[in-house]
């Protein structure tokens, strides 16, 4: 017995000693271990003097007292480029706080003004602002209350990875470094397969050895490619989506900042179709302050006869579509095509972009028709906001000329994808009939393949609020039988007058449209009593209404005689010298009209 209690107390002071040492060793590791504070989404994501920033025990990700570690050049580079770089760098703020936090605007000094105008020439913007605003520059959480409400938990959703793909040719340094910085800061880190960079035979030495170097201290992978030869956005692009990884290709322009929680509605919204194709709102940030400017939610994209993108306010038929939620995707008839995201299979299935354009130009609208007529759909995602720097006018050269190349890329896709219709953009733009197309029958081909619907299916079910009108009955000049001279908009606009000029056959200010519903329009302009309907009151050019027509716009022509009468007032159109009035209805000369193309 004497024994066994021995066995008892040797093994209870064991045990006691054993938790003891557990004790000690559990409080050295609480003592060297401290734990760090929950890493915040701006942390986890962020960039911190090239390194990947672990969680938020690191110094704040916009501490301006780290802007010399940003500035630091890495030693195996050689002097050359060392030199360019540090140069670069050291111009250049990394935090705050500095000019531009929250998306404010910048104004220059006095005294670098004439700097100031001769570098806006680079890039057609004003570079000096850009170099004043740190490219780690804060910006509002501009999402309204509801999108971020549906964003939670998207962070965490397992979405197909995107590879992201920027074209650039001779950007500006600060601008192309605020677009990746930007783009790494807001984005969750495993959505991110790569960023693709191709830069378009930029000349400047600061886009290539010293951009090279640069793009080593980011945490995300980051691969460029310098084409030999300029290719232009259509075929670098193509270039950078052929190299992808990624399940969806996001293509962005190389002057861009992009908010919080961009990424994860265009990642999501594909994700769940694979055949729909998802743009971002597309904010302002401005050529001459970079100020950043929210862009409505209620604008989609449209086009007008000359083939040009425009923003024009949605419809009430989409708003109650979408239940009157501005946080639910709107259906747009046309994308402004430097933002937006699309499954990489799909792109390729739809025929990615026509290899047989040039440069830049109309290849958003010719890719939009192209998705809605074989069987994809386009949104704007209003819970996903970048913002991009528009220009007045571009910087660049195009080979053979501007008009000749914008002309060349809308003949191709009016030849290809708007049947009847393409006799709208050839009458406003008569020149573009004089431009070789070149080859288009692989692309003839591709939508034979793809059995692809009508552009009279796209106007009617996609766009029938369009200025291109589904049904007409004339299309080209309304030359009057007394003066001999035609119906032209003498450049005017919205509430102004409409005149009469001689007749030059060339359409632009003379194309006019009859259509089935009875306007008379030339592109978005309708013919329009004045709002007295007083006999002698000049026939007038007003915006013409989307969807329901207005009665101030409906005309009938008397087709056995030539007279165009407005239906409200009953009165009749007649020429007075150079002047268009209506007046009381005596099918004289004056008003007799000849409508050019008019059908039976």
């Amino acid at each position: 017995m004497v024994r066994m209690g021995g066995r008892s107390a040797v093994c209870r002071a064991v045990i006691a000693t054993s938790i003891v040492w557990v004790l000690v060793d559990v409080i050295i590791l609480f003592y060297y271990l401290e734990p760090s504070p929950t890493p915040s989404p701006e942390a986890h994501r962020g960039i911190r003097a090239g390194r990947h920033v672990e969680n938020s025990a690191n110094k704040e990700l916009h501490d301006d007292k780290n802007n010399e570690d940003h500035r630091k050049v890495d030693m195996d580079v050689d002097p050359d480029t060392k030199r360019i770089l540090e140069r670069l760098l050291s111009i250049q703020s990394f935090g705050a706080p500095h000019h531009g936090q929250g998306g404010t605007g910048v104004s220059v000094p006095e005294d670098q003004k004439k700097e100031q105008d001769k570098r806006f020439l680079e890039n057609q913007f004003n570079v000096l602002a850009s170099e004043m605003i740190s490219i780690n520059r804060s910006l509002p959480d501009y999402r309204s209350e509801s999108c971020k409400s549906n964003a939670q938990g998207l962070s965490t959703q397992i979405l197909p990875k995107t590879s992201i793909i920027i074209v650039f040719h001779n950007e500006a340094w600060s601008t192309l470094l605020r677009t990746l910085h930007s783009v790494v800061n807001r984005s969750p880190r495993h959505m991110i397969e790569e960023i693709i960079l191709i830069d378009d035979k930029s000349d400047r030495e600061y886009l290539r050895k010293p951009l090279d170097v640069y793009l080593r201290r980011f945490p995300v992978s980051i691969q460029i490619v310098h084409l030999p030869e300029r290719s232009g956005l259509i075929r670098a692009r193509l270039t950078g989506s052929a190299m992808a990884k990624g399940k969806i290709l996001l293509f962005l322009d190389a002057h861009v900042e992009v908010t919080e929680g961009w990424l994860e509605p265009l990642l999501e919204r594909v994700a769940k179709d694979r055949k729909r194709v998802v743009a971002p709102i597309i904010d302002v940030i401005s050529d001459d302050t970079f100020e950043y400017v929210t862009a409505s939610d209620t604008t989609w994209g449209g086009f007008n006869w000359h083939l040009n993108f425009r923003w024009y306010p949605v419809p009430k038929r989409e708003l109650a579509r979408r239940g009157n939620d501005r946080s639910v995707p709107i259906q747009t008839p046309t994308i402004a095509g430097g933002l937006f995201a699309i499954d990489k299979q799909f792109f390729y299935d739809i025929g990615s972009y026509d290899e047989g354009m040039q440069v830049w130009g109309g290849e958003n609208l010719e890719i939009s028709f192209r998705v809605w007529m074989c069987g994809g759909s386009l949104e704007i995602h209003p819970c996903s906001r970048v913002g991009h720097v528009f220009r007045k006018q571009t910087p660049y050269t195009f080979p053979g000329g501007t008009a000749k190349v914008i002309h060349h890329n809308a003949a191709r896709t009016a030849e290809v994808w708007m049947d009847e219709y393409k006799a709208f953009f050839y009458k406003m733009v008569p020149a573009a009939r004089n431009v070789d197309a070149g080859d288009l029958s692989a692309r003839v081909q591709l939508r034979n393949n793809l059995q692809c619907k009508s552009f009279k299916w796209y106007l009617e079910n996609i766009y029938p609020e369009a200025p291109l009108p589904s049904e007409f009955k004339s299309l080209g000049a309304v030359t009057n039988e007394k003066e001999q001279t035609c119906l032209d908009t003498n450049g005017k606009k919205d509430g102004q007058p409409v005149g009469l000029q001689n007749c030059h056959g060339a359409g632009g200010n003379q194309a006019w449209a009859l259509t089935g519903k009875g306007e008379i329009r030339s592109d978005d302009l309708c013919l329009s009593s004045g709002a007295a309907y007083q006999i002698g009151d000049a026939v007038r050019m007003e915006k013409c209404s989307a969807g329901r027509s207005n009665p101030k716009h409906i005309f009938k022509l008397k087709s056995e005689s030539g007279v165009l009468m407005h239906v409200k007032t009953g009165k009749c159109v007649a020429a007075k010298g150079n002047e268009v009035l209506l007046n009381e209805c005596d099918e004289s000369k004056a008003q007799k009209w000849l409508l050019e193309g008019l059908r039976p």
